[in-house]
């Protein structure tokens, strides 16, 4: 049973910085496309970030430059840092596992629960 766990999440001050992780468990972890995403209300979910097994990344323009994924196959944990923290980015946030390189939410089989991250003015 695939089971993705989501950790980090806060209350943070605009320009603050916080650090999620997912850990992983019942999924070929160093061979997964691992993603983060993130769904503010009323809003659809959106991309934010993916990162392949061989370590190569890719941003949303809207987190570039501040946001950084990461992985560490060694602990079946993937991260994201979070720096410059902005009001718009405040979402529930949802790691993911897809088969494939994409950035697609409908191709990610496997989801967390999601952490919320709020971001104060």
């Amino acid at each position: 049973q695939v089971q993705l766990v989501e950790s980090g999440g806060g209350l943070v001050q605009a320009g603050g910085s916080l650090r999620l992780s997912c850990v992983a468990s019942g999924l070929p972890f160093t061979s997964s496309v691992l993603g983060w995403f993130r769904q503010a209300p009323g809003k659809e979910r959106e991309f934010v970030s993916v990162i392949s097994w061989i370590g190569t990344t890719y941003y949303a323009d809207s987190v570039k430059g501040r946001f950084t994924i990461s992985r560490d196959n060694a602990k079946n944990t993937l991260y994201l840092h979070m720096n410059t923290l902005k009001p718009e980015d405040t979402a529930v946030y949802y790691c993911a596992a897809a088969k494939i390189w994409t950035m697609s939410p409908d191709l990610f089989g496997s989801w967390g629960q999601g952490t919320q991250v709020t971001v104060s003015s």
